[in-house]
Order: C-alpha cells, then structure tokens, then sequence
C-alpha cells in the first residue's frame, strides 16, 4: 500500500484526539498541534481528548493542556477513570466494588458514590487497573472474592501490557495485574472500558452529543486508536509522530487501515493539503 499522508477532505464537527504521541510528546507540544487544534475550535469544531492512561484524572489533563496554551476544561477529556465510573453506573448499579488501582481512579470512584470494600465475601466487582502499589494482599483480596467466594466480576481499566516511560523504559500495566488475577482464578477479565474498546468510544461521544460519522479519531497507535474507530465505525487518521512507523502501517490489512494517515496533526486542516472547507 501506499504510505504518502492525505489530509481529510472536509471538516468534522468533532474531533477525538489522543494526547501521547499524538498532541505532545513529555511536556512539549508536537509541531502544528497547537495552532491546529486552537483553528478548529474558532471554526466552531469540538475537540475531545482521549488517553488510556488512568494514573491521572481528567483535571490533571486538562490542567497540563491549559498549560501548553491549549485551555480545557476537565469536561473535554475522557480516560479510563471517566469510563469505568460511567460503566460501574451503566452494568453494574448497586455493585460493591474492590479496587486496584492509583489515588485517582480510587477517588473517582468513591466520589461517584459508587460503594467500595475490601472484604472479599462483599465484593461484586474486581476492577483491576495500573497500581505501583499491587502486592500479594489485594491479589489475596480479587483471588476470595473471585474464586473463594465466586461472585465477583473481573473488568479493567485498559489492557496495555506495559506503560511508555520517558528515556525509553516502561513500567508493567494494567495487563499484568490481570493476568495474575486471572492464573490464579481462573476467571477471564469480562470488560475493558479503555482503548481498543468501543466503550471509550461511544463515551466519547456522549460527552459531544455527535452521531459517529460526524466525527474524526486521530491518533498515532494502529492496535488501539485506530482499532477502535474502526470498530466503533468512525473515520479515523493516523498520526506518524509516535508509535507507529511507515513499516508498521505497511504489514496491516487493508481493512483495518486508517481512513487517513497524516505526517503530524498539523495536517488535519483540510486546507494544508489544498482543500477547502466550503
């Protein structure tokens, strides 16, 4: 296939970004970023931010965004700990829920006054998600609820393996406190409410209030920002400024390839490419 970049043709009324690799890298806008984002917004377009990442709470995005030049309101930036509040809600009401996880998913959770426990014999839910604080003692905790006393669900936060670090290392995610969960259960985690899943998705696009083919997923990795609009049926444009390669794109099938691929997100203005919206 061809890997040369085109830019949508038209304008979208909404915009689902993802922040790493895709808006900024560590604590720098990429190139055009800024001044594209800043372009649709005065066209009257939504932008939406996305991120699998659920260390941090929609606030600290938005307070990192602001600080870039970018200014958003917490509202306008879904993540794993919005999704999985939303989903407790939605699947699971009344639930009594054990949680592994960081200060930020913890708190929104219990502010949502959703009921939390650590006793196993209570526990409805196991939500398993990144915790550097994981330790023989909760798995203990999911393993009763689980397998002991066999009521509880295993969901999860996002199913990355592992976190990008800066400087090249990473840190085990979500991934691996599942699967310990699941070798000594038995259990097979039942929902992921964080990328690929539509789950994200069509949270997303609650927030913005837009029917799916008015909007436009932009990211840089094939296997989860791109997997999920395809699953989720919207368009979709890949960015080449972080995880993903020419050669990456190259090896995919052609029916899960992205609707466009783009140098960097300075392309997403149609006319960059010599388009106009009319």
């Amino acid at each position: 296939m061809s890997t040369c970049t085109a830019a949508p043709p038209r304008l979208y009324e909404g915009y689902l970004l993802d922040l790493d690799g895709t808006v900024y890298l560590g604590d720098e806008l990429l190139p055009g970023a800024g001044e594209v984002i800043t372009r649709l917004r005065e066209a009257g377009r939504q932008t939406l931010f996305l991120s699998n990442n659920p260390t941090r709470d929609p606030r600290m995005y938005a307070e990192k965004l602001t600080r870039l030049g970018l200014p958003t309101a917490p509202s306008h930036v879904v993540n794993p700990v919005v999704t999985m509040v939303d989903w407790l809600r939605r699947e699971a009401p009344g639930a009594s829920v054990f949680v592994i996880g960081e200060p930020p998913l913890q708190r929104a959770v219990v502010e949502a006054g959703i009921r939390t426990t650590t006793k196993a014999s209570e526990v409805d839910v196991v939500v398993a998600s990144y915790d550097r604080g994981f330790d023989y003692a909760k798995l203990q905790v999911a393993f009763d609820a689980i397998w002991q006393h066999g009521r509880a669900r295993l969901v999860t936060t996002n199913p990355d393996a592992y976190c990008p670090m800066p400087g090249g290392r990473g840190e085990p995610d979500a991934a691996a406190i599942v699967a310990a969960i699941e070798a000594s259960t038995g259990a097979t985690c039942e929902v992921n409410v964080g990328k690929p899943s539509p789950v994200m998705l069509h949270a997303a696009l609650r927030v913005l209030g837009l029917p799916a083919s008015e909007c436009l997923m932009v990211g840089d990795r094939l296997y989860t920002d791109i997997a999920m609009a395809l699953d989720a049926g919207v368009d979709s444009a890949l960015v080449l400024t972080g995880e993903t390669s020419t050669s990456m794109l190259q090896e995919v099938a052609a029916e899960r390839q992205p609707t466009h691929v783009l140098r960097g997100l300075g392309e997403l203005w149609p006319e960059v490419r010599g388009h106009r919206d009319d």
